[in-house]
């Protein structure tokens, strides 16, 4: 996985441009990141990186470092 990839996804589902996603992307920063897009961006996540996101991590990947941080540990530990 690279951050790009990362991004694209993150985008897609929050429909915002891949660039404005940063260290500071969080769900206070976006006003599209709504608990559905969160549920649709673990979806899109564990479609697109062939993973399984435990749902007690699920509920706190609320900021794009977290994201990357868990998406990281997943690949590496499958």
């Amino acid at each position: 996985m690279n951050e790009l990839e990362l991004k694209r996804v993150i985008a897609a589902v929050l429909d915002v441009p891949p660039e404005s996603i940063d260290e500071t992307t969080s769900v206070d920063t976006v006003e599209e990141w709504t608990s559905l897009a969160q549920l649709n961006l673990i979806l899109a996540l564990e479609e697109e990186f062939g993973i399984e996101i435990p749902d007690e991590e699920a509920a706190d990947l609320t900021s794009y470092p977290l994201i990357r941080l868990v998406v990281q540990e997943q690949l590496a530990a499958s």
